[in-house]
């Protein structure tokens, strides 16, 4: 794996710098032929060489009463070029001059013209160019010298036999050369993908749910190696979450599965009862042994109504149906119908108001289960003196309060009390049931987009506020 990455790597380094090549050859020669076709000055300048300029300056040459000479036009171009021109007959005699310097020579022998030819005779800044040209049954030479120091010339006399060897020589090197780039590339690719090893086995690990695992941050990758820590590190606080949940989660399904058994039993005992010949019940003792039923089976429901209303709302599937509400009034209600419950009628529970209407809208039959639950809450956790009081006023949003004076709740038990699953210790057998009413409470406040939060001191009692 790490050699296949590495290779990966060098290979794509070494194509990248192909494609290059390829690229600039092609586009090297794409220019060539536009310049070739169109004939514009891509690689050279539109001007002719010098050597060009030469061999067509004899257009420029006219005879005049036997006598050579050069056109207007010629002279124009000689000034242009910041040259001069030396015309010569057979026996290399000067017989026209424009241009030339004041100490040239009148008569050259062809030895002289083939060293001034080859080598800058005149002075450092001037080159000078050989052409004839045949007229009137007469061969003339001339010279033309070409002052500009930008010009050179240079003969060049080579060996066969030398050049190929530079070429062995050259390829011997280009060879060494390309060993030499695999080798910095094999180098510089193993540092830059050694690290990627690294962060690929720290992945696997973390895949493997080694969540322990830390990299030193340092490098190219030093902010990938801290992210890939810090991902560890949030993966481990998950786990443990997780696992912490998945235990809660057990303990709850023992907890309302045993809840559920027991009134089960009492329906299945009852049930057997009445149902056996051998028993002759009075008709009072059958509508108890009825009604204990009836109480049993509506806890069941009561408990499977409350998984699934909690379902609904953890997956956000429940349509609230919400309309203009005299928040004080529906408040009012539910205080008003645990009191006359047989079962809290000798409950202290309290009502403070400011103001009789004070209106919000709520979906009336999740917002009273939710206050319902959290004052029954107050209630079955606590002693028969608790004192509860529930108090509403108008700043600038509505709140609402709900706040006792029992036992308290512990402050890491604090911390979860609005957790599914979540059980306090302070659930005894008087509160049996789903586990799930305080959850169901918070989950419908922030279903009506409201904030719920919880103070609570041990002996000194709790206090919930809500905001909508």
């Amino acid at each position: 794996m790490k050699w296949r990455l590495t290779g990966r790597y060098l290979l794509s380094i070494v194509l990248v710098v192909v494609l290059i090549i390829f690229i600039n050859l092609i586009l090297g020669i794409a220019l060539l032929t536009a310049q070739i076709a169109f004939d514009v000055p891509i690689f050279q300048n539109r001007e002719i060489s010098p050597e060009q300029f030469t061999r067509n300056f004899q257009q420029e040459m006219i005879t005049l009463d036997q006598n050579v000479a050069i056109s207007e036009t010629g002279q124009k171009k000689l000034a242009k070029k910041n040259a001069w021109i030396q015309i010569l007959d057979e026996n290399g005699k000067e017989v026209y001059s424009f241009g030339a310097p004041v100490n040239r020579k009148q008569k050259y022998i062809p030895a002289e013209i083939v060293q001034m030819y080859k080598y800058k005779e005149v002075d450092e800044k001037t080159v000078v160019y050989v052409g004839e040209k045949e007229q009137n049954d007469r061969r003339y030479s001339y010279l033309i010298g070409i002052e500009n120091r930008n010009i050179e010339r240079q003969f060049i006399s080579y060996n066969i036999q030398d050049i190929i060897r530079v070429f062995k020589i050259g390829m011997v090197i280009l060879l060494i050369d390309i060993l030499i780039a695999l080798l910095i590339g094999y180098l510089f690719s193993k540092r830059l993908t050694q690290p990627l090893h690294t962060l690929i086995d720290g992945i696997k690990k973390l895949a493997n749910h080694e969540f322990n695992h830390h990299t030193e941050s340092r490098g190219l990758y030093k902010n990938v190696f801290y992210n890939l820590n810090h991902l560890a590190d949030q993966l481990k606080l998950s786990e443990k979450e997780r696992k912490k949940l998945d235990l809660m989660k057990e303990e709850w399904i023992a907890n309302i599965s045993h809840d559920i058994k027991t009134p089960l039993s009492s329906i299945q005992g009852y049930a057997e009862m009445i149902k056996d010949p051998e028993y002759d019940f009075s008709p009072e003792e059958v509508r108890e042994y009825a009604g204990i039923i009836e109480a049993k089976s509506l806890y069941i429901k009561e408990v499977m109504e409350d998984l699934n209303l909690s379902t609904r709302l953890k997956n956000k599937e429940l349509t609230l149906n919400k309309k203009e509400v005299n928040i004080v009034a529906l408040l009012r209600k539910i205080v008003i119908d645990l009191l006359n419950d047989p079962k809290y009628a000798n409950r202290d529970i309290q009502f403070h108001v400011n103001e009789e209407n004070i209106m919000a809208e709520v979906d009336e039959i999740l917002f009273r289960r939710a206050i319902n639950n959290l004052i029954l809450n107050a209630i079955v956790h606590n002693n028969d003196q608790v004192k509860v009081e529930v108090s509403i006023e108008m700043k600038e949003q509505t709140h609402i309060l709900i706040k006792d004076d029992g036992k308290g709740i512990k402050e890491k038990e604090l911390e979860r009390i609005f957790d599914r699953y979540y059980r306090g210790t302070n659930t005894g057998a008087a509160h049996k049931g789903s586990g799930l009413g305080m959850a169901i409470a918070h989950d419908i406040i922030k279903a009506h987009d409201g904030q719920i939060t919880i103070q609570s001191e041990i002996g000194c009692g709790t206090s919930i506020e809500i905001q909508i």
